[in-house]
């Protein structure tokens, strides 16, 4: 096979300065955090049923922590994919989170200010020479109140060179008998069982000890169905909800088959279908094994921005309402593919009391796949109360 040479020269043009967003056209409304809490397999009744967020701290239904990305046209890592790239595709290569201690409810604006931030070439197994480019999201309120900042990491590699290097020994799904599948619903729910038992009541920081295991996290098998349903819940996803702003898919290095129409303002007011990326251009991969193959990928996969959201969510979780997560870093390692299981847990490395007086666990993350297979690997710093003195 030739070398494979991959030029990113001209993103240099546009590193720290800001890119033009997609705007909302109505205030979030309680379904659309229903909607994500749906698609993210979030079971936590804070976000979706109004009787038990009224009996909150809260005393509302509100968001989910990870809930500002629904609001981006590019599940947060469009700052992370500017510039030409010929012949290029792009896999989400993971985020880094800060949030503030605010969340958001119905009748709440979310506006995302983006600024490309840099970027370097290394070689990977992938596709050989692999651009990982960062970008920063900043998502504020309607009082121009800042909710959190996302730096995603973009991975842009030869589209070409990825499809020779796809693994044909994972073409085909996993078959799960109706007794495995059972025995799966049954560790689902021990996840469940924690969110219900904490309810309304503090995790305190005091009973908390490094070493503690979170309660593994256990989700899927995942499908093509699946995959729609977090596509759905996106708000861009849904014809005329955004303001789309003009993107040229083609100018930025995406091959022909995979460019198209995504999210194009024009396109939706000619033939709206054409802009579904769930159908074409550059995420048709996630459903169509034909054009995930053409890609480096074996069988349809699940969004970056949903992993990231499922990290961010199951520390949450565990933290409950009076806890938050104030940092998180995931590394993305692989798919989560059609067929497989995803598996989270967690331990807590250290403890310690920051500059703010917050009491804060730190825990080392682990996302795999039913086999064991990596899929994310990160930190995070979780929030949490403390007994008075």
């Amino acid at each position: 096979m030739p070398t494979t040479i991959l030029d990113c020269s001209d993103i240099d043009q546009y590193l720290g300065k800001p890119i033009t967003s997609s705007r909302i056209r109505e205030p979030i409304s309680n379904n659309d955090i229903r909607r994500w809490a749906h698609a993210m397999h979030y079971p936590n009744l804070l976000h979706y049923d109004p009787t038990y967020a009224e009996e909150s701290r809260y005393a509302r239904l509100v968001s989910m922590q990870s809930f500002p990305c629904a609001v981006d046209d590019g599940m947060g890592v469009a700052p992370a994919c500017v510039g030409r790239v010929p012949d290029s595709h792009l896999l989400f290569g993971g985020e880094e989170w800060w949030f503030e201690e605010r969340r958001v409810s119905g009748g709440d604006w979310i506006f995302n200010e983006r600024v490309p931030f840099d970027y370097v070439v290394k070689e990977t197994k992938l596709a050989g020479p692999t651009c990982f480019q960062r970008g920063d999201n900043f998502y504020t309120n309607q009082h121009g109140q800042l909710l959190a900042k996302q730096r995603s990491t973009a991975i842009r590699y030869n589209a070409a060179a990825g499809a020779a290097n796809v693994d044909k020994s994972q073409f085909d799904e996993p078959e799960w008998t109706d007794p495995e599948l059972d025995a799966l619903e049954e560790r689902k729910l021990g996840w469940i069982r924690m969110l219900r038992e904490l309810g309304h009541q503090e995790r305190c920081w005091d009973d908390v000890n490094v070493g503690d295991q979170l309660p593994e996290r256990v989700f899927g098998p995942h499908s093509v169905a699946s995959f729609t349903t977090e596509w759905r819940a996106w708000i861009i996803n849904t014809w005329g909800a955004v303001t789309c702003r003009k993107l040229d898919l083609a100018a930025l290095g995406y091959t022909p088959e995979m460019a198209g129409y995504e999210n194009d303002p024009d396109m939706l007011l000619a033939n709206p279908e054409l802009t579904d990326g769930a159908y074409y251009g550059p995420s048709r991969g996630h459903l169509f094994p034909k054009y995930a193959r053409r890609i480096g990928m074996p069988r349809a996969y699940g969004y970056g921005g949903a992993m990231g959201a499922w990290v961010i969510d199951y520390m949450s979780g565990w933290a409950g309402e009076h806890g938050m997560v104030v940092h998180s870093v995931a590394n993305f390692r692989g798919p989560a593919l059609s067929g497989d299981v995803t598996v989270q847990t967690a331990e807590v490395v250290a403890k310690s009391l920051d500059d703010k007086g917050r009491h804060l666990v730190q825990v080392k993350h682990l996302m795999q796949t039913h086999k064991g297979t990596t899929m994310a690997t990160g930190t995070a710093e979780i929030a949490l109360p403390a007994r008075p003195a």
